[in-house]
């Protein structure tokens, strides 16, 4: 491959930029939450519908935007995603009413696709145990942009308001969406899967208990994350007392615990396999959030203690995270793209009712337990999901 030839396949440098957008959106304005409450006269739990509605809508996306990319290629589909993404963030920026903003924030939900899209391209690339290990490097490089995302959407709030965070992203979509056009040639086969050829083989791939095995793995693991992104920023503002860019701050430490996680994904992936990885990840999450709601019942309630212990979360799913994502592509390896966006609907859709559950469940009292129940509840699932993949191999003896 070639850097900038649009004739080859994208670099990785591409691959991570491009998930690292979706990532971005999703978290650089988190910090600004309870501001933009106050801004537009609405309770925080309402307010959070632009983290658990982006969700939402992003996971109905991901369903439909794996077979059409399986069926038109990677390229053209990622190109028309940024396009519609870059028109959504002039709307946010323009927004001067609550419901004109979430309207224009659904709609940036699109750009939550990218990473469907550049993990199945990785697929198209590499076959299945080394796809891990690339996924795992792809998304350690990505993991930089939501750690520094936090933390420059804090500063931002704090000198020039939360708007500057949505000018930041409308940059940056520019930026990335001319590096797709310069550097990503089309990975698919020639002329792509059509939609009668998905269609006859989702029974094959819906049918297969591993593939759910390494999707629920997937979704629960990724669930505590997106609980976590529902509740903390309450936690931060009224638990801790802490101001946006210091939420910001503490709000990097998942993001350096997923970049190490991922790091160590693609070093031992390969040599390991999938599902020992998957489940090594898992039980390290769960093991983190279980210290976690001790210190909390024991009274040892601190900012360091809740945020360290969500870095050592953020470490067990950058283990995990790759391997499982791998391995429900490669059940039906020419459904690539399907598989992801199925998985990514699971992960997202069931993640965007974790992150309203926890805004919910957050109170005037209610101090950070329940969120960290939820999050050990969903962590706790993944462990059970891909102990279940162990399970059918034994069975099938394979």
């Amino acid at each position: 491959m070639a850097f900038l030839d649009r004739r080859t396949h994208p670099s990785i440098v591409t691959l991570v930029l491009v998930s690292g957008l979706g990532a971005l959106s999703l978290n650089i304005f988190l910090p600004s939450l309870p501001g933009m409450a106050r801004f537009f006269g609405v309770p925080y739990g309402q307010m959070q519908l632009a983290v658990s509605g982006y969700l939402a809508v992003s996971a109905g996306l991901q369903l439909v935007i794996g077979p059409i990319s399986d069926r038109y290629g990677r390229r053209r589909v990622l190109l028309t995603v940024f396009s519609i993404f870059l028109l959504a963030t002039v709307a946010t920026l323009l927004a001067t009413s609550f419901e004109t903003f979430i309207a224009a924030r659904m709609v940036q939900a699109v750009v939550a696709t990218a990473f469907v899209l550049s993990r199945a391209t990785v697929r198209d690339m590499v076959p299945g145990p080394e796809a891990a290990s690339v996924i795992g490097y792809v998304t350690m490089g990505m993991s930089l942009v939501p750690m520094i995302g936090p933390v420059i959407g804090g500063f931002l709030d704090e000198a020039f308001g939360w708007r500057a965070n949505f000018a930041l992203l409308l940059a940056f979509g520019v930026a990335i969406t001319a590096l797709v056009w310069a550097d990503m040639g089309e990975t698919t086969a020639k002329g792509g899967v059509p939609f009668k050829d998905q269609l006859r083989a989702y029974p094959i791939l819906l049918r297969s208990q591993r593939f759910w095995g390494y999707c629920l793995a997937t979704a629960f693991a990724s669930g505590l994350f997106f609980a976590y992104l529902g509740g903390a920023p309450f936690v931060g503002d009224q638990v801790f007392h802490l101001t946006s860019a210091q939420v910001g701050y503490f709000f990097a430490l998942p993001a350096v615990g997923y970049a190490i996680g991922n790091y160590l994904s693609g070093r031992f992936a390969m040599r390991t396999g999938m599902d020992h990885m998957v489940l090594y990840g898992t039980l390290l999450a769960t093991a983190a959030l279980i210290v976690a709601l001790g210190a909390e019942m024991m009274g040892y309630s601190s900012p360091f203690i809740f945020f360290s212990m969500v870095g050592v979360t953020g470490m067990g799913n950058g283990i995990a995270l790759p391997s499982s994502n791998a391995g429900m592509m490669s059940v039906r390896p020419e459904l690539a793209g399907t598989a992801s966006g199925l998985g990514a609907t699971l992960s997202i859709g069931g993640g965007a009712a974790l992150a309203a559950l926890s805004g919910a469940m957050l109170g005037p009292g209610s101090g950070a337990i329940p969120l960290v129940l939820i999050m050990l509840a969903s962590s706790a699932a993944s462990v059970g999901a891909i102990l279940w993949v162990f399970h059918r191999r034994k069975r099938l003896g394979i």
